[in-house]
């Protein structure tokens, strides 16, 4: 099937012919009929096979022309790299329509974007967190909301939005059309489904946790960080085919410790990402690796669903994912577009049970490379990779003293208190010598 045998208008083919697209992807077909009908879609696919397309394309077909300028089609996401990157799609297709498109996102300043809010738009995309500051400040007015895309809703839950969406969920109007998109069913989805959706058609593209058939995986068994180093650099030498590579860390702390091992011997090719970066530091690093300017990007899992660029040759777990459904969404940046991808693991004896994890949902297991003859290996350790030495603590007991008497001591005579009755006659008769008496009033 071709995006020519869909019921898509002359403006969208004429966008999707601008962008070289023709054949639609496994969810984007299944998507599109059962959101043209009218019904609410749960629609399950592995990240990279083109989610944004499959619900962009039949909201905008369905969407229609308004004077009062609100927001009709409402787009919520869980990163700002991703509320960029569905504006620059939505762009791309409406090139021959006369649509308005917004984004707000947390981060920066609010007051431009409710400029834009109050100008007016058609479509709105948003981070949770900013959306319900302007629907709680009167800014958004959600009355003309008639379809709802929620995506990569279960990434969204783990980032701790559920409170968010639900207040959200509550304001829009209950005439509306839900379109939920996310890579895996959890629990925590399937409850907020049964609560807010009216019986959504399922669409699955591929079972949650199938590896991508493009996508060529191998891995290295590799002692520790310092050796790591060694082979990504090794690797980025010898490999004249790396020309994008998107590098994943497990925290913060070793995305900018990797970023000044690399500095020596690619300086001004590599950039950084992760959630202490400033959002316009974000924003310059994605940037520069989509225009290749940064030939490596490192970057931690917040940007696994967020990233959509163009032709990344390889993607490198430098550390294993904790959560398994996480392997899936990285390599899932290599390989789009049915285009071929190369992922590479870096595997130390501390992940052997997530690469268990990992290759159980894939039902494949990854294959292991020996280590290129001229890797030096390192014996250097990070104090996080030294042995810890647990020293037990004794209980200290303090000796009894038997010879120490009370705590106390007795007071002085003069301090003692003693209830004595007063002869006060006797006493004024000793110093007086006289008995003194009152005399009576007259």
């Amino acid at each position: 099937m071709t995006f020519e045998e869909l019921n898509l208008n002359k403006p969208l083919l004429n966008a999707l012919n601008d962008l070289g697209l023709t054949t639609p992807t496994t969810i984007q077909q299944n998507v599109f009929s059962v959101v043209m009908s009218g019904r609410d879609v749960c629609g399950l696919a592995q990240t990279g096979t083109g989610k944004t397309l499959a619900y962009l394309l039949p909201c905008l077909r369905q969407l229609q022309f308004s004077k009062e300028k609100l927001p009709q089609l409402l787009v919520i996401v869980p990163t700002r790299e991703l509320v960029v990157q569905v504006l620059e799609t939505v762009t791309q297709l409406t090139t021959y329509m006369n649509l308005v498109a917004v984004g707000v996102y947390g981060g920066v300043n609010m007051k431009p974007q409710v400029a834009q809010v109050q100008q007016g738009m058609d479509i709105l995309v948003a981070t949770p967190g900013r959306l319900v500051d302007l629907l709680s400040s009167g800014v958004l007015k959600p009355k003309a909301i008639k379809k709802l895309v929620i995506d990569e809703v279960d990434e969204m839950l783990n980032l701790g939005f559920r409170t968010q969406l639900k207040i959200i969920l509550d304001l829009l109007p209950l005439k509306r059309q839900n379109l939920l998109f996310s890579a895996t069913l959890t629990t925590d989805v399937e409850q907020l489904i049964d609560t807010f959706f009216n019986n959504p058609v399922r669409v699955e593209a591929a079972p949650v946790g199938t590896p991508l058939e493009n996508i060529a995986q191998t891995a290295y068994a590799v002692p520790n960080f310092y050796t790591k180093v060694n082979l990504l650099e090794l690797l980025l030498k010898q490999g004249a085919d790396m020309t994008k590579v998107l590098v994943f860390v497990a925290t913060k702390q070793l995305a900018d410790q990797l970023y000044e091992q690399l500095d020596d011997e690619f300086a001004d090719q590599a950039g950084v990402i992760h959630s202490n970066k400033s959002q316009n530091l974000r924003f310059d690093a994605v940037e520069k690796f989509k225009s290749g300017t940064y030939r490596i990007l490192i970057a931690t899992d917040i940007i696994a669903r967020g990233l959509d660029v163009a032709e990344v040759s390889h993607v490198i777990n430098f550390d294993m994912p904790d959560v398994p459904e996480n392997y899936i969404h990285r390599i899932g940046r290599t390989g789009r577009a049915d285009q071929k991808g190369i992922a590479i693991a870096f595997i130390t004896t501390a992940d052997d049970e997530r690469q268990t994890a990992i290759e159980t949902l894939m039902k494949y297991q990854i294959p292991v490379l020996p280590l290129p003859q001229d890797l030096k290996i390192s014996d250097e350790l990070t104090e996080d990779e030294m042995p810890k030495v647990y020293m037990k603590t004794p209980d200290v007991k303090t000796p009894k003293r038997e010879d120490v008497g009370p705590a106390f001591h007795e007071k002085i005579d003069k301090n003692k208190k003693v209830n004595v009755r007063r002869d006060y006659a006797a006493e004024k008769m000793k110093k007086y010598g006289r008995p003194i008496k009152r005399s009576g009033k007259k």
